[in-house]
């Protein structure tokens, strides 16, 4: 995770001298005002319904009832009321698509007859470095439209803060973007070149944009009607600037290739790719000791060539193992495991309460909301995708919480432990605990045997449905269990 990354919705603003149009024209009238409210679910207390928030955010017409922002500024909606520049009528909008893995979204309106004869924004290119651009939008601190220049810095590949966990291509500017332009356009030459999405901590002037390539891949992504997400190469790459490394797999020094480290169980390149190949080109593409291919004249990161693709399509790949090389063809498929590593949006939380015992399924949503310091959840969490843990169990459930009750007393020291057996059996998901904890048949005692922990947790069946009606009535509890997101 980049902590120096920062989403923009509902965040602190940075410093930016800024221009307000008192009258735009044309394609300005395009770029709506988003007001969100929205409900947090609560990870600590998963039975209760979360706090209620709300934030401003941008977004702009690309066509007939469809305004694009991004994921972040929508998240966790309850309700979504948008704005057209000069007019103090809210209109009602709803979330047809998003994709919180690379922060977009699309919205429609209940009546567009309103916007009807607004002009539709046109998807431009990657805006080259030194170009000016403009964003756009309605930061907080006034109902105006906003308009702020810039200077593109920078071409990365590079985390979204949004998620945490997902990188894409990203284009840095010298112009700061300021919480409420979050979805708005970003604009050259008359066309979009980018959204606003992200800025730096550290730094005034400085903002980050989703540019086009990402924005197409959302777009023709959703023509099916629904959004797929993206395909993962499943590979862990290690860079090959060392000499000695060089030399030891018989490399010349020209500065190509990179070191395969791990090769994800079950994913696009399981059984062909494996730990010490050495990637040398992908789709016909030369990679770079850094991993690093060219597109479009610019320097990008390898994964640039899938994250262009989808599930299903094809990859070139070829690789040198014990000196030889290789040729071979992949199939891309998704990597749906690894959302374990990324903020969930959108869900409530799941859980089980049984006589006052509290277990949750591990995730990155619990990760931010509990502290888990236990070395053994920390390497069941860290090994779940590059392992293969994800194989053995769906999820990893761990004992968050133990209310205050007379069965549960001196029991605190089994806080924050990840269960591994129920009555002897391995818990494979947070269903298979709730069906364990819950047998037609009740043994005397349950045993819970955790990871870590010098002795196992114990709990007589006879005094187990009294301690439930104590710790429902005494905390509020109207569910025992939630074990689908919904």
């Amino acid at each position: 995770m980049r902590s120096w990354l920062l989403a923009l919705a509902l965040t602190l603003p940075l410093a930016s001298a800024q221009e307000s149009p008192s009258a735009p024209s044309g394609i300005y009238k395009s770029v709506v005002r988003i007001e969100v409210a929205s409900q947090i679910p609560d990870y600590s207390t998963p039975w209760n319904s979360g706090r209620f928030s709300g934030g401003i955010g941008s977004g702009f017409i690309i066509g007939k009832n469809k305004i694009l922002t991004n994921a972040h500024v929508i998240s966790n909606s309850r309700r979504i009321l948008l704005n057209i520049y000069g007019s103090p009528k809210k209109y009602a909008a709803k979330v047809e698509f998003v994709a919180h893995d690379c922060d977009l979204a699309l919205l429609s309106v209940e009546d567009f007859s309103d916007f009807e004869k607004l002009p539709v924004f046109s998807i431009g290119d990657v805006p080259a470095l030194e170009s000016q651009v403009r964003v756009i939008g309605y930061p907080i601190g006034g109902e105006r439209l906003s308009v702020t220049r810039g200077v593109v810095s920078r071409i990365d590949f590079s985390t979204y803060s949004h998620s945490q966990a997902d990188s894409h291509l990203i284009v840095q500017i010298d112009a700061a973007i300021n919480p409420g332009n979050s979805g708005g356009p970003v604009v050259q030459d008359g066309k979009v070149v980018g959204v606003a999405f992200q800025g730096l901590r550290q730094a005034d002037n400085t903002g980050y944009i989703i540019p086009t390539p990402v924005i197409k891949r959302f777009l023709k992504d959703i023509e099916d009607g629904r959004y797929d997400s993206y395909a993962d190469l499943g590979v862990a790459d290690f860079p090959l600037f060392n000499p000695a490394m060089r030399k030891a797999f018989n490399l010349p020094d020209d500065g190509n290739g990179v070191l395969v480290s791990t090769v994800t169980p079950t994913g696009s390149c399981d059984g062909v790719l494996k730990s010490g190949d050495i990637l040398l080109a992908i789709d016909g593409k030369e990679v770079d000791s850094a991993g690093m291919v060219t597109i479009d004249g610019e320097e990008v990161n390898m994964n640039e060539v899938v994250e262009r693709k989808f599930s299903g399509d094809k990859v070139a790949l070829r690789y040198l193992r014990d000196g030889k090389p290789n040729d071979v063809e992949i199939t891309l498929k998704p990597l749906p495991q690894a959302r374990m590593y990324a903020v969930q949006y959108e869900k409530k939380p799941r859980y089980i309460v049984f006589a006052g015992l509290v277990f949750q399924p591990l995730d990155t949503n619990l990760l931010r909301s509990t502290k888990l310091d236990d070395i053994n959840v920390r390497r069941l969490f860290a090994d779940y995708v590059p392992k293969g843990g994800f194989q053995k169990r769906d999820d990893i459930v761990v004992l968050t919480r133990i209310e205050s009750d007379p069965l549960t007393s001196q029991m605190d020291e089994f806080t924050g432990f990840a269960v591994d057996k129920i009555n002897g059996v391995e818990v494979k998901s947070l269903k298979h605990a709730n069906e364990l904890l819950n047998p037609e048949q009740k043994p005397e005692f349950f045993v819970i045997d955790l990871f870590g922990s010098d002795r196992p947790v114990v709990i007589p069946s006879a005094e187990i449905e009294a301690a439930n009606k104590r710790i429902q009535l005494g905390y509020g509890i109207k569910r025992l269990s939630r074990l689908d997101e919904e």
